[in-house]
């Protein structure tokens, strides 16, 4: 019996190993027959050389270079010089968003010698908690329109179009916003119901396609504009001039991210590529944006402003000028600046590197102008552009912004791992895409919390810095409290690089002379 037993296990064991044999016997042919497929087709192909000539092996130069990118970030790349944001600016974002310990130990990893670089003075009597305070208010328009917006918000939420992002994307923001009493900017794509689910303040961002306020032959509509305005989170409009990834051209959305729900709230057809104007065709000069920045405040009675990339400035003296000549109640009520090192989901690589200025200079710039033509107290200045840790917000707060936004950096807080996809339809971590199965990866309800704790931790980190240079607030930060490191790796008083503009006084004359009324 033991021996009918043997046998029928050895013949199972043989059969079982014929089997196996005859599998990988017909594994190796196919796969024999997939590599022939392959040499066949790169020999007579005639688009790429490396291919022809090396067919097969070829094919892994291709691999290996989109690998590479991964390879470099997860292995290769140092913690300060990755582009266009490092491993150290990218994990203080997450630390912050998760809410856990962002204190490092040994000491810093920053080099202190890098031209262009930024130092804060402390000073040897810091701001006291108990002497501190938080964030001073700040109003948007005065009593120059019919419904001004107050705020204390230091840090918020820059323009990402819905259809740039998905729905899951939007709703963890306005749900984070929300909570941390921030605003958050709708972008060039439209104000849609999930913007308005949470009750968070808005900024409506007038594109020049006008998606969202558009008529049928895509000119701007009162009666959108109006309906628009009636929401009253709806807090302020933004006329987007250019932003700076990609100045002097229009946004751009593939076709395969326009759904149906996209298409109603722009207001364009389902499937088709959108494809914003390089420009309004109605705003040619400065007297043509004081007009649009009149109108849009006459029909919606809330503060107006504009969205710019800094190149060539002569035409903000033409603005500010014109704005002396009809008087103050013609001013906008705020600028957005973005730098060109501002982000997008999409843009030609020739503007993304060299179009524009950064923000270093154009913000100090705006700031001196404003001060030039005393309009710094009635013209807000928004700053956009690569500020996504509490350094560059405390240095644009020191330089002359009264608020700063961010994009990337609420993307970061989201789980953004910068696979650089946002213009394709794959992005791994549902920001940026509308496959649902992409999307079911990111948790509105958990990433709404971690919204919640950047924005928080952001303000606080940014008030450390005020109270270690004896500031008492964010508000309270200036040029003398930073400096730059030059050529030669020597720290510069930043007030001696771009030195406090003194007031023109016919400027003044001329704001005593033309008060303007309410809008």
């Amino acid at each position: 019996m033991d021996m009918e037993r043997v046998g029928a296990l050895h013949n199972l064991a043989v059969g079982v190993g014929e089997i196996l044999a005859l599998v990988f016997l017909f594994g190796l042919v196919l796969l024999c027959l997939y590599l022939l497929y392959l040499y066949l087709s790169d020999i007579t192909q005639t688009k790429q050389a490396i291919r022809r000539n090396y067919p097969v092996i070829g094919r892994f130069r291709y691999k290996f270079e989109h690998l590479g990118e991964f390879f470099r970030q997860y292995f290769f790349a140092l913690d300060r010089e990755e582009l266009p944001f490092n491993r150290a600016q990218r994990a203080w974002v997450y630390r912050s968003a998760k809410n856990i310990d962002s204190t490092l130990a040994f000491g810093s990893t920053r080099p202190l010698n890098q031209p262009g670089d930024i130092v804060f003075l402390n000073h040897p009597f810091p701001t006291l908690e108990k002497d501190a305070v938080p964030p001073r208010e700040i109003v948007f328009g005065g009593h120059y329109v019919r419904e001004p917006y107050t705020t204390s918000s230091i840090f918020n939420v820059s323009g990402m179009s819905y259809g740039a992002i998905s729905v899951p994307a939007i709703k963890a923001l306005v749900d984070g916003a929300k909570r941390a009493g921030v605003w958050v900017n709708t972008g060039e794509g439209g104000l849609s119901k999930h913007h308005l689910a949470s009750g968070c303040d808005i900024v409506f961002q007038l594109g020049t396609a006008k998606y969202g306020v558009r008529d049928s032959e895509g000119h701007l509509s009162d009666t959108r504009l109006g309906e628009i305005a009636a929401h009253p989170q709806v807090r302020m409009f933004e006329i987007k001039l250019s932003q700076g990834a990609k100045p002097g051209k229009g946004g751009i959305l593939p076709g395969i991210k326009v759904t149906a729900e996209i298409a109603e709230t722009r207001g364009i057809p389902e499937g088709m590529d959108s494809i914003s104007p390089n420009g309004h065709p109605e705003i040619r000069s400065v007297a043509d944006l004081l007009d649009m920045v009149a109108h849009v405040r006459e029909v919606t009675g809330k503060p107006v402003g504009f969205k710019c990339v800094i190149g060539t400035s002569d035409w903000l003296r033409d603005l500010f000028q014109e704005v002396h000549r009809r008087g103050i109640a013609s001013a906008p009520d705020f600028i957005t600046l973005d730098g060109a090192d501002g982000g997008t989901g999409a843009a030609p690589q020739s503007l993304m590197d060299y179009m524009g200025l950064p923000l270093v200079r154009s913000l100090p710039l705006v700031a001196d102008l404003l001060a030039e033509y005393n309009l710094q107290d009635r013209i807000r200045v928004i700053s956009s552009g690569k500020l996504v840790t509490p350094s560059g917000v405390a240095w644009a707060l020191a330089m002359g912004a009264d608020a700063v936004v961010s994009a990337r950096g609420f993307m970061f807080a989201l789980g953004c791992i910068q696979a650089l996809q946002c213009n394709k339809n794959t992005c791994p971590t549902g920001i940026t895409t509308h496959d649902p199965d992409l999307q079911q990866g990111l948790d509105p309800v958990s990433k709404a919390e971690r919204v919640f704790n950047y924005a928080h931790n952001m303000a606080h980190e940014v008030g450390i810095i005020a109270h270690s240079c004896g500031a008492r607030e964010p508000r309270e930060l200036r040029r003398h409290h930073v400096e730059m490191i030059d050529e030669q790796g020597v720290p510069r008083p930043m007030n001696e690089t771009f030195p406090p503009v003194q007031t023109s006084p016919e400027w003044l004359i001329a704001s005593d002379r033309r008060g303007g009324e309410p809008g």
